[in-house]
């Protein structure tokens, strides 16, 4: 699958220093901008507010924190 812009995607949080947030959750992401099949834009969707990526996320199935992945098939 090629990402493209307004697709869902999902997006490993990297989690906060204190603890408050959990590193590793998977937050919905809609795709903004597309860089490469590998390398996107995001806005994530958070329960407590949208977060816009001022930088590009890498792809990476295997869900390491800061990057995007397909969502799994239920």
């Amino acid at each position: 699958m090629e990402p493209s812009i307004g697709r869902i995607v999902h997006y490993v949080s990297y989690g906060t220093p204190g603890g408050e947030f959990p590193e590793g959750i998977c937050r919905a992401a809609i795709v903004t901008a597309v860089q490469s099949a590998e390398e996107i834009t995001l806005a994530i969707l958070n329960p407590t507010g949208i977060f816009f990526a001022d930088t590009s996320i890498f792809h990476d199935e295997n869900k390491a924190p800061g990057t995007w992945h397909w969502p799994e098939r239920i």
